[in-house]
């Protein structure tokens, strides 16, 4: 991998890491940015992640690169393939960062065709915005590819170096599969974190206190990716409506569980049901 010419749609926190990864392990690369936002490209190019950018799509084109990735919010994807399908080169292999595959990738696959190749890098944390992009996010950490029978084999092979070569292991999984287990995983928790913070400002006004001066380390540790972009997370959970849904479902029907314990003041039970989330959660290191 070569004298590359990438172009992103999107240089925020997961586009920018990836480049400076790249940077890191020696790939000769140019790479060029599409961003709404003026100040996102000003930052990157003095950050040495780009060498140019714009604010429209078609500015790709000069530009003509052999990858384009996407990490933009998910629902944003397919206007944009709309707009690239007859603006890049044929063989321009476009890839993508997001945690919503399902309907997407076929959606994806019909405007594009087998050179798209779904992926979603399994890293991250809670901050968002190039700046705070980092070279070591995917090392070691596992990238989901989902390909299907329409996926060209050249371009998931193009895909899945790019991604060894900043030291992500990389897996395969059916886009449906993948919804259904990063609804549970990855968008419940979520979900459960921005409703932990909605829950105490509703007890704030109720008790007449504000509670968030007398946060403990675990309320700072559990309710930490709710300082994620917002408009990113109700992309996700729009877009993986049913799988969110079916996991709050089962999220909800634990919590009521619990509180019949707790109201019944059964402490064998409570005890029980918390052994055993406990040693679920411990074997949660051996992975």
């Amino acid at each position: 991998m070569e004298g590359l010419r990438i172009g992103i749609v999107g240089i925020g926190f997961m586009g920018g890491s990836l480049l400076l990864a790249l940077k890191r392990e020696g790939v000769s690369f140019d790479a060029f940015a599409i961003d709404i936002k003026e100040r996102a490209l000003k930052v990157a190019k003095e950050r040495g992640i780009i060498s140019g950018g714009d604010t429209r799509l078609e500015a790709l084109k000069e530009f003509e690169p052999e990858l384009v990735i996407l990490a933009t919010p998910v629902r944003t994807f397919r206007g944009i393939a709309s707009v690239l399908r007859d603006l890049l080169d044929k063989r321009c292999i476009i890839t993508d960062l997001g945690s919503v595959k399902g309907e997407i990738v076929y959606d994806m696959e019909n405007i594009l065709g087998g050179r798209f190749v779904g992926g979603h890098p399994i890293a991250g944390t809670e901050k968002s915005g190039v700046e705070h992009s980092v070279s070591d996010l995917f090392k070691g950490k596992k990238v989901i590819l989902t390909p299907t029978e329409r996926t060209d084999k050249g371009a998931l092979s193009y895909v899945e170096n790019l991604w060894k070569t900043v030291g992500a292991k990389v897996e395969y999984m059916e886009p449906g599969l993948h919804d259904y287990v990063f609804g549970a995983v990855s968008h419940l928790p979520h979900a459960v974190a921005f409703a932990l913070i909605d829950t105490l400002m509703d007890m704030s006004k109720e008790g007449g206190v504000n509670l968030f001066l007398y946060p403990g380390g675990g309320f700072r540790d559990f309710t930490r990716i709710a300082a994620s972009d917002p408009v990113m997370w109700r992309d996700i959970f729009l877009e993986n409506r049913d799988n969110v849904l079916l996991a709050l479902e089962h999220y909800i029907n634990s919590l009521s569980k619990l509180k019949d314990m707790i109201e019944r003041e059964d402490g064998e039970a409570i005890l029980e049901f918390l052994r055993e989330a406990k040693d679920k959660r411990l074997k949660l290191e051996e992975f």
